[in-house]
């Protein structure tokens, strides 16, 4: 009886410690000639380790309930331990009583340097800039975790991105590129900074209506589409008033194939409205809006 008390003991902790994360992390070298492969295999098993171990909220996430995500690490140069790359950051979500996963987070991100040395610890510490490393990689799994927050729940992720928020403000003074408003508008610091201003709050309302309307698909496709419309047109509506902002260009990143998708098939309704405004809003996918077969 002891030994089950013990390891129902043991199961309860690992249940109480689950993380929030399955992330795939992968680290490309292939524009690096002659590099030690053993080094960014260790690099990237450390990472994948980081970031899937890590507790980043305080919440019980079941197996089921962990966001798919994978940050994808492209190095384009190296010298010692110091490097320079990109890092392309995706995740997704289940909708509702389905397996389709719909995608929620799609960024570029062209300014990330940092150095390392085989078996450094990666330890983060939300008040101290430890490294740029730890700094970009724990700020985006705060944002992960604030954007699918968002699709819950009115401003949802908020906790989470003021989390993120705080460590592009820690790291400022790292003299890293990409922390600062000097950096460009579409810096990680205008990122967070954009998201967390209450001007965008419409922007992130009309998300959560879009992801209300796809979580009702199963029930009323119909529905789902006539809800889905609607908060693409205020998207519209707040690209009206705040015309080519970067958060609208990150929300389509993320989008841009699925709308496609959705309004290409099932049940009809009139989209005409949706596909003129669509063009007006995210003019660079035209492409796209013009194949939607309606």
């Amino acid at each position: 009886m002891t030994k089950i008390i013990v390891f129902f003991l043991l199961l309860t902790c690992g249940i109480a410690h689950s993380q929030e994360l399955n992330c795939t992390v992968t680290v490309n070298t292939e524009k690096l000639p002659n590099a030690n492969q053993q080094v960014f295999k260790t690099l990237q098993n450390s990472l994948s380790e980081f970031v899937n171990q890590t507790q980043w909220t305080g919440q019980i996430f079941k197996q089921n309930e962990k966001i798919n995500c994978s940050m994808n690490i492209i190095l384009s140069s190296y010298d010692s331990d110091k490097f320079s790359a990109t890092i392309q950051v995706q995740s997704s979500r289940l909708v509702y009583n389905s397996t389709y996963a719909t995608p929620v987070f799609n960024f570029n991100d062209k300014d990330f340097s940092f150095s390392y040395t085989e078996y450094q610890p990666l330890i983060f510490n939300p008040s101290e800039f430890e490294s740029n490393l730890v700094s970009v990689i724990s700020f985006y799994c705060n944002m992960i975790i604030g954007m699918d927050a968002d699709t819950f729940m009115p401003l949802g992720g908020n906790s989470y991105l003021e989390i993120a928020q705080n460590i592009a403000s820690v790291a400022q003074q790292s003299g890293y590129k990409g922390w600062s408003p000097s950096d460009g508008l579409t810096s990680r610091f205008f990122l967070v900074n954009d998201l967390l201003a209450p001007v965008y709050n419409d922007l992130r309302q009309s998300s959560l209506m879009y992801h209300s309307g796809l979580d009702i698909m199963t029930q009323d496709l119909k529905a789902a589409k006539e809800k889905i419309k609607s908060a693409l047109l205020n998207v519209g509506k707040f690209n009206s008033v705040k015309p080519n902002a970067f958060l609208t260009r990150v929300f389509f990143d993320a989008k841009s194939d699925e709308i496609v998708s959705i309004f290409s098939g099932g049940p009809s309704i009139p989209i005409t409205d949706l596909v003129e405004s669509l063009n007006r809003t995210s003019p660079l996918n035209s492409s796209k809006w013009g194949a939607i077969k309606y």
